[in-house]
């Protein structure tokens, strides 16, 4: 059995629900694991994009892979997703989801005794893991990157996306169902992830919410760039599937050259689709990932 437990984390008068799981629970006096913190996109929490339960499927949590080989590993469900609180100011863009993880990441410091974490981040959470790590790059280790949009340049789901900007920009918040939970899974392409996945998500994610907020749709569409790899100093993973309707890979070249680091990998996965850890070949991302975390620097 892995080890796992719930906290709460007030940014202003937010509560933002963090999770956490390891291969053991934390002992006084016992070495600090490696921590990885896993950084969500625009539509599903936290919990439920990294720790899926899917009945009949195998490795689907990318926390219990993670926590089995040695890590102490970290979610967030960022404001007005899963279990966290919503204010009602704003529609919790990529940069307020920034500023979330400027709230967690000192208490995972402490909980943890590390004093640099490794970070994830998929889609939107790719940019919330960028604007971080520009803004406290002392506290990043390593920063792992999939289905990232640079400028958004070449991106046909976007460009479709688009058509929409004015709804999204009317209303702080959408409207979630199963249906659009499927409908996330067969845009890019049909047959790289099982049936099973989004209505596992449907079953985790609409007991606790029917909608969530605009704000990073709003920035994919209409504010890019957000991030400035120039900024970004640390060892950087840049990861895009063959099949992404959304990370176009030009955008994501551009994007892979203007890092300055020299510790830096572009992988790009076959088979994979906008969410390489939901995919049916998604040992993939696992190997990509894991590959990178332990890579000698």
């Amino acid at each position: 059995m892995i080890w796992s437990h719930g906290y709460f984390v007030t940014r202003e008068d937010v509560r933002l629900y963090v999770y956490r799981k390891r291969a053991t629970a934390p002992a006084a006096g016992e070495a600090a694991k490696p921590v990885l913190l896993l950084v969500h996109g625009s539509t599903v929490s936290g919990r439920s994009t990294y720790d899926l339960q899917v009945p009949g499927g195998q490795d689907y949590s990318v926390m219990d892979y993670f926590a089995e080989r040695g890590y102490d590993v970290w979610t967030v469900d960022h404001e007005g997703y899963g279990r966290s609180s919503w204010s009602g100011r704003g529609n919790s863009d990529v940069r307020t989801g920034a500023k979330d993880l400027a709230s967690v990441v000192p208490f995972i410091l402490q909980e943890t005794g590390v004093e640099k974490i490794n970070i994830f981040g998929s889609s939107s959470g790719a940019l919330r893991a960028c604007l971080y790590t520009e803004a406290h790059p002392q506290t990043v280790s390593r920063l792992g990157l999939s289905a990232l949009v640079y400028t958004g340049e070449g991106s046909p789901t976007l460009e479709q996306r688009r058509k929409k900007l004015p709804e999204y920009s009317a209303s702080p918040r959408r409207k979630v169902d199963l249906a659009f939970y499927e409908g996330m899974f067969n845009r890019d392409k049909p047959g790289s992830s099982e049936d099973s996945v989004p209505k596992a998500i449907a079953a985790a994610e609409l007991p606790l919410v029917s909608e969530v907020p605009t704000g990073t749709y709003v920035d994919m569409c209409a504010n890019l760039p957000l991030a400035k790899p120039e900024a970004i100093p640390c060892p950087t993973l840049v990861i895009r599937g063959e099949f992404d309707g959304i990370a176009a890979e030009p955008d994501l070249l551009d994007f892979f050259t203007r890092l300055p680091t020299k510790d830096k990998q572009f992988v790009v996965l076959s088979g994979i689709a906008h969410n390489p850890m939901m995919g049916v070949v998604r040992n993939k991302f696992h190997f990509a990932l894991e590959n990178f975390l332990k890579a000698p620097l």
